[in-house]
Formats: structure tokens, C-alpha cells, sequence
């Protein structure tokens, strides 16, 4: 930091009695040097206001006190969360009141009201806390260039958040164009947990490295903070467990800790489980009504912001959340995190983690709670990898041409632009950094002309070139329209939820209200309501007198189980193997690690474990890859069609994040699975498609692709379209473009999407290729092995009542235990 600049940064800490760590000390110094970076550093360490203090350092420099009346936008800060941006600008604007009170801040995201707009459409702060969407938006105006030219720092906090997504590429996007507008720009990233931290400071620096900025600056915060991960075991897990045997029975284990602890965040990995929770609290400690609460996306803002500023102020013990809660919010008052169930990932895990203890020199403790005996493995692991340092990598997606395609109106509408200089631009930004003319050029004449299947309809005329060559939407409705859309986030049509009185409660899917009848009653938002009627795309409840209720389910896959974490828990399954139970949780997990080596083996790093069992429902085939849900989905569906193919037979399936299993009610061959045959990695993409519905797997795709790329329209404000509408619009272009544009890029990108999103297919070919060089264990078993009933389990929950399922699980453990005393 330049002299000057540092004097009054230090100043300013000091008389608060604050001491700058080494890792801020070199930030500030690559910033005074104009370099862009990227910082990683543990939750609550100081990250913000090591890039803060260094811009305003640069920025106090740069314009002493008789410069700064002429106000202009200089810095813009990035939130992936408008729940962030309040806090992020409380924290931003400490030391801007007291060393630059000439200079504003302000905050522009979804829930900005509109008089505030309005003002900063006169002129902007200089200061912007906002959200990659509404930078976007900010990039539509006429006078883009003249109002944004002055931005001179970029902040993208959680860029871990970012990076994997569509949100991230829309990111990359508007940097591209920040720097375009001003090349000597300065970004940075902040983030906690990251494996792959050079490539993700490349993918965020990657316009600034096209335009010749000095280099980037990769600084790592490390600072004396301990992490404490530990397990909350439950009592008598077990020789046989599945998905959520142990729930209930850590209900009371929960509370008792709840009551000997200070302030608490519990946090669940689906909104579904965090209402159950949240009542299972209550069921038992009535007295904490008032003392605890609920947070997750669906609730009403003014609900969750009432629960933020509760656990702000220290005066809630205790409040059951989702990921709405995972991000760099502060909350000094929280003493330790919860997790029921398992976290699925090491990042994840210790993102969570770090919620508690949110300040330097503070220890941060989570506490798993384990569902089921393998998530008490799954917990060691956890922990584990987390002291070895072993995150998961985030990757950006490689040119999604329906975020090009938004962005290419996005910018005729910002002052309007020449094919070949944003074919340029573009292309500095990491995801297009392949991007090929063709591609470029079609993306240019769908925007321009609908492509080749919709040219004689003008609402797909979105942009058209002038006398000078410049592209512009040459239409106010089409502009309205785009503006309203602009954005990748992409979810299925919600209603809001309202009392008869017209007092909102929050937001649920329209598929659950649509299962729903007059007087049926559900739990949300903490409440048991009961359904009164659907008017003008809102739900109108009342609270129930009745005591029981359903709980909404969301649309969602669950979390899969993540590389690192999978192989970290073959790594603890070979210490059980050889007998050493040293772990808590092992020794926890003894009795059903060893019912399996007795009656099975038990699966390590180096071993493939596949069993067979035949019951009255046929033959069972049981194979234990541990690499997440997603991708045993594509492999049971690879090997069913692999082993139909030459004897054509129906298979049933179920999965889990540990296996998959395969029942049919014919015999078929095991020499191939024996063999190893159906594990080959030749022709697996082919065969991988001809295994699935494919099409119906990219016509679903398709819907989100398409209402990117503004071919759907979701509705003006006030005026929402169902999801019905929206799957019926996007469905018909999809159709159409498969029977008369089969060249549509965007059909392209569908198919390529199902195969690195939904099935994992690099994950997929990785898993098949270690599988063969692994020793396989086949076993014949005589009866269900304690990792084989946990997939019965998840197939029998969708045929079976919850009552039968339970005489069917009892039946089957009575024979089990009987067998084993003959």
C-alpha cells in the first residue's frame, strides 16, 4: 500500500486495537502494486477487510479530501447472496464513514427498494455492494461505459460459491466487460475453501491476464485458528442401519446439547428436514418457543432477517437452517454448528464450521450428527480430511452458450457492440477462452433471427445491426422482457404463501400445493397451516388446530458424496478391515463393521466389493463403488444395459452414496460382472446415452437452458406464468428444434449437460478406470449384509407404505438374527 494510504489504514486499526496479520499486510502490498489476486483464508480471519483496507488505502491515495467531491462509482463488491450484502456493507462502510465520509455506499440487489434505485440511477454511490445479477443489469444501460468506466476495484467474495455455476461464467462476463471499460482495473476473490486455488485465481483473473495487468497475486491466509470436529454418537447404533434409522433417536442427544451450549446453528443439508428438525426441537423442550428458530430460502425475507438479527444479538439458542446460513455472514455470538446427517463434502463441512467462532483467535467447533451407522464412518473420514487438507476442486463450465446468449443482448442493450470486438472480449473471460467463431456466430444470429426455426416470429428478433455495424435490441418490449429475465439462477415456479389476512409467510413449489386439498394440513416456515384455496398464484392457509401435518417437499436431488470424502471413507473401512477401531466412531460402528466382514467383506481403496443375493423377489447384484450418488446412477444404469444387451432382461435399481443395487427376476450371467467385462471404459458414451431416456434427460435440461437464453419468458412482475406454462413453452421449443434446427447449439449444450451434471460422466469414466484396477471380492451372499439393506431400503420407499416397510424390515432382521444362531 502506498505510504499515505497506509498510514491511515494502520491508523484506523490501531485505535481500534487491532493488529494486521502478515497475509493482509501482503494483500495491501499487491494491490498498492495494481495487481488483481486471490485470497484464501479460514472463515472469520479477516479476509474483508484484508482487501478492503487495501483498496480504500489505494483510494485515499489517490484522491486526497479536495479530490473526492466529484463522486463516481470506484469499487464494486460482489455478493452471491443479497443476505450477505447488508452485512457486507455494515462491514465496508465502518472505515469509509471514518476516513472518507465525503465518499458513499450503497447496496443494490434484488430487495433494494425502488426509491433507492432511482437514486443511484441519478448517481451511483462510490461504493457498490450488489450481486452478479445486478451488475448485469447495471450493463444494460445506454450509458454503461460513460457511468461504469470509473470502477477501479472489483471484490468477488465467496468466489468458491460462484465459480462451479452458470452465476459464475455471468461473473466472468461482466468482468471482462469492467475490464474492457477500463483496463487497469484491479479484481479480486475472496474464499474459505477451495482445492484448486490457482486455476479458480486464473478463471477470476483471466480478462485482466488477456489485457496485459501485472500478474496475479495468490495469497493464502494462514493464521494460528482451530477447527474442532467432532461426533455426536449415538447410543447403540447397531449391526444394521439405513437412510435416517438413527434420526429420531438423536432427537434427545440434540437437545442436551442445545441446552449446555451457548448460541447454536444447526443446520440440515434440505429444507424438508429443517422443518422436521425444527419441530423435533420443540416436541421436546415446549419452554424454548420463542428461544429457537427456523431459517432456509423459502421463508418470508422479514422472517429471516428477524432470525439473522436474533443470532446477531445472542438473544436465540438456537436456530435450525439450511444453506441459506452457510455464507460469511457474521454471527459473534454463535459458539458451535451442528450438522445432522452428513455434510457430503469437506468443503462444505468446514464452510459450516467456520460459522461458529466467527472471529480471529476464536476456536470454531462442529458437532456431526450422524444418521445412520456409515455416516458415523462417514464423520471420522470428515474429520479426518479435513486435517489433511483435502478440498474439493470447483471448476468452471465451459462455454454455456445460453449465458452467451443473455449476455449478448445484455450488451446491445448497454450501449450496443461490433461482432468482432466482443468476440474478443468474450473470449478473455475463461469459459469462452475456446470459444470458435462458429459458435460465436451462431449464438450472434440466434439473438438476431431466432436461428433457423423461429425467423418468422419478431419476438425472437432480439438484436439487429445498424448502418454503422453496431448491434442493438431495436424493440422497448423485447428490452423489458430481457431486463426482467437477466440472470442464470433457475427454479421452479414457487407460490407465495399467505394468510387469509394477505401477511406473507414465504414461498413454496407449486408442484406441493397443486398434491394439496381443502383442509389438508402442512408444517412450514415453523407453523402448522392448513390449506385454504389458490388465488392469483398465491396460497392462502390458516394456522391448524390439528396436530399433525406433512412436511413440503422441494424439487432438488440430494447432496452426493464428493471424491475426497468418498475415499476418505474406504481409508477409514481398511483401518476396520484390519482391525483397528482406534476412532470413536469406528468403535461406535464396530458391530456393523463387523456383521459385514463376517458376513461380506468389508470394501477398501483397494478392492472392489460386489455381492450377489437371491431373494424372492429375484436376484440382487450389489456393487460399492463409494463415489456419490450421481455417478452410481449412470453405472447402474450402464451395467443393467450392458448385461440386457445380449440377453435381454428388466433390471429394478435403487442407489446410495456408497453403492448400487440391480434386481431382476430372471437369472442373469455373472461371468461379466466376474470378469470385469461391464466395467470397460470402451465406447462408454454411447453406451452410457443408449442406457438412459436420454431425451427426456435433456428436454429437462433444456427448460433451464432456455429460459437463460430468454426463449422462455417467466412472467412480468405481478403476473408470474405457472410451471406448467413455463415446461409446455420450453418443451415446444424443444420439439421444434430437434424436427426442423438440429443443428441448435443450445440442443448441443442440453446433451452435454445431462452428461457432466447430472451423471458426472468425467466422475463416471474416472470411477469405472479405478474400479478395474482395483482387486474385486465377489460374495455369494446367504442374507442381506448390513450395506446392502440400506439400497433395499431406498427401493422399498418407493413401493411400500411406511407401516409395510417397517413389517418388511422387521421380518427380514428376524431371519437374519435367527440364521445367525443356527
Amino acid at each position: 500500500m502506498t505510504a499515505p494510504g497506509l498510514v491511515l489504514v494502520e491508523g484506523w486499526l490501531a485505535a481500534r486495537g487491532w493488529e494486521p496479520f502478515e497475509f493482509q499486510h501482503e494483500v495491501w502490498r499487491a494491490i498498492a502494486q495494481g495487481r488483481s489476486g486471490m485470497l484464501h483464508a479460514t472463515t472469520g480471519s479477516g479476509k474483508t477487510y484484508a482487501v478492503w483496507l487495501g483498496i480504500l488505502g489505494e483510494l485515499l491515495w489517490k484522491y486526497p479530501p479536495a479530490a473526492r467531491g466529484a463522486q463516481a462509482l470506484r469499487a464494486v463488491w460482489l455478493t452471491p447472496m443479497r443476505a450477505l450484502a447488508s452485512d457486507t456493507t455494515r462491514a465496508l462502510a465502518e472505515p469509509l464513514r471514518d476516513l472518507a465520509p465525503e465518499w458513499t455506499i450503497g447496496q443494490r440487489t434484488g430487495d433494494t427498494p425502488s426509491a433507492e434505485r432511482a437514486r443511484q440511477d441519478r448517481r451511483f454511490p462510490s461504493v457498490l455492494v450488489t450481486t452478479p445479477e445486478s451488475l448485469s443489469l447495471m450493463l444494460t444501460r445506454e450509458n454503461a461505459r460513460e457511468e461504469l468506466r470509473s470502477v477501479e476495484y472489483v471484490v468477488v467474495d465467496e468466489w468458491h460459491e460462484l465459480i462451479g455455476s452458470k452465476r459464475g461464467v455471468q461473473t466472468q462476463l461482466a468482468l471482462a466487460r469492467l475490464w474492457r471499460f477500463n483496463p487497469r482495473l484491479v479484481a479480486w476473490g475472496l474464499s474459505a475453501t477451495l482445492g484448486n486455488l490457482q486455476q479458480a485465481m486464473e478463471v477470476l483473473c483471466s480478462p485482466g491476464i488477456a489485457v496485459n495487468a501485472p500478474s496475479p497475486a495468490l495469497v493464502r491466509g494462514r493464521i494460528d485458528k482451530s477447527l474442532v470436529i467432532d461426533t455426536l454418537i449415538p447410543p447403540d447404533p447397531g449391526k444394521y442401519s439405513w437412510a435416517g434409522h438413527l434420526g429420531a433417536r438423536m432427537q434427545q442427544p440434540v437437545v442436551d446439547e442445545i441446552a449446555n451450549s451457548g448460541t447454536t446453528l444447526v443446520f440440515t443439508n434440505v429444507r424438508s428436514q429443517a422443518e422436521i428438525w425444527y419441530q423435533l426441537l420443540l416436541e421436546a423442550r415446549p419452554e424454548w418457543a420463542g428461544q429457537i428458530a427456523l431459517h432456509h430460502g423459502s421463508m418470508d425475507k422479514a422472517t429471516r432477517e428477524w432470525v439473522e438479527q436474533g443470532l446477531k444479538q445472542g438473544s436465540l439458542r438456537a436456530v435450525v437452517a439450511t444453506s441459506s446460513l452457510d455464507l460469511g455472514v457474521d454471527f459473534l455470538p454463535v459458539e458451535r454448528v451442528l450438522q445432522i446427517g452428513s455434510a457430503k463434502g469437506v468443503a462444505r463441512m468446514m464452510q459450516r464450521a467456520g460459522r461458529s467462532g466467527h472471529a480471529p483467535g476464536r476456536a470454531s467447533r462442529l458437532t456431526l450428527v450422524p444418521t445412520n451407522t456409515m455416516e458415523i464412518v462417514e464423520a471420522a473420514a470428515a474429520r479426518r480430511a479435513a486435517q489433511e487438507g483435502r478440498i474439493e476442486q470447483r471448476c468452471s463450465p465451459d462455454k454455456p452458450l445460453d449465458v452467451l446468449v443473455q449476455h449478448l443482448v445484455t450488451i446491445a442493450l448497454g450501449g450496443g457492440f461490433r461482432a468482432g470486438d466482443l468476440l474478443g472480449e468474450v473470449r478473455t473471460a475463461w469459459a469462452y477462452r475456446d470459444l470458435t467463431r462458429e459458435e460465436f456466430d451462431w449464438a450472434l444470429a440466434f439473438c438476431e433471427r431466432g436461428g433457423e426455426s423461429l425467423t418468422a416470429y419478431p419476438d425472437y428478433h432480439r438484436i439487429a445491426v445498424d448502418g454503422a455495424g453496431v448491434y442493438r435490441v431495436p424493440d422497448r418490449a423485447i428490452a423489458r422482457r430481457h431486463r426482467l429475465g437477466i440472470g442464470t439462477i433457475v427454479s421452479d415456479a414457487a407460490m407465495q404463501v399467505k394468510y387469509m389476512s394477505g401477511a406473507s409467510i414465504g414461498t413454496i413449489e407449486e408442484g406441493f400445493i397443486a398434491r394439496l386439498r381443502q383442509g389438508d394440513c402442512f408444517f412450514f416456515a415453523g407453523k402448522l397451516l392448513e390449506f385454504i384455496r389458490v388465488r392469483d398464484m398465491a396460497a392462502y392457509v390458516k394456522k391448524a388446530t390439528r396436530n399433525k401435518g406433512t412436511v413440503p417437499t422441494w424439487q432438488g436431488s440430494k447432496m452426493a458424496l464428493s471424491t475426497e470424502m468418498g475415499d476418505a471413507v474406504l481409508e477409514m473401512m481398511q483401518r476396520a478391515a484390519e482391525g483397528d477401531f482406534f476412532e470413536p466412531e469406528l468403535e461406535a460402528a464396530r458391530p456393523m463393521l463387523e456383521t459385514q466382514a463376517r458376513l461380506s467383506r468389508i470394501p477398501t481403496p483397494q478392492s472392489m466389493l460386489v455381492e450377489a443375493f437371491r431373494s424372492r423377489e429375484g436376484f440382487h447384484l450389489y456393487v460399492y463403488p463409494f463415489s456419490g450418488r450421481h455417478v452410481h446412477l449412470g453405472l447402474a444404469s450402464l451395467l443393467a444395459w450392458r448385461l440386457a444387451r445380449d440377453r435381454p432382461n428388466t433390471f429394478s435399481m435403487s442407489v446410495n452414496d456408497y453403492g448400487f443395487e440391480l434386481v431382476s427376476a430372471d437369472e442373469f450371467d455373472l461371468a461379466p460382472i466376474i470378469a470385469r467385462q461391464v466395467f470397460s471404459t470402451a465406447n462408454l458414451l454411447a453406451d452410457v446415452l443408449a442406457s438412459l431416456n436420454s431425451t427426456e434427460l435433456a428436454q429437462r435440461r433444456f427448460r433451464e437452458i432456455a429460459r437463460v437464453a430468454g426463449l422462455v419468458f417467466s412472467g412480468y412482475p405481478g403476473q408470474p406464468k405457472s410451471a406448467k406454462q413455463l415446461q409446455a413453452s420450453s418443451g415446444l421449443f424443444f420439439e421444434v428444434f430437434r424436427k426442423y434446427d438440429q443443428g441448435n447449439l443450445l440442443l448441443t449444450q442440453a446433451q452435454k449437460e445431462v452428461l457432466s451434471q447430472e451423471l458426472e460422466i468425467s466422475r463416471l469414466r474416472a470411477t469405472l478406470a479405478r474400479l478395474l484396477r482395483k482387486t474385486l471380492q465377489f460374495v455369494q451372499l446367504r442374507h442381506p449384509s448390513p450395506m446392502s439393506l440400506p439400497l433395499m431400503v431406498e427401493r422399498f420407499r418407493e413401493q411400500l407404505t411406511t407401516e409395510q416397510l417397517s413389517s418388511r424390515l422387521d421380518r427380514i432382521l428376524r431371519d437374519m438374527e435367527r440364521d445367525a444362531q443356527v
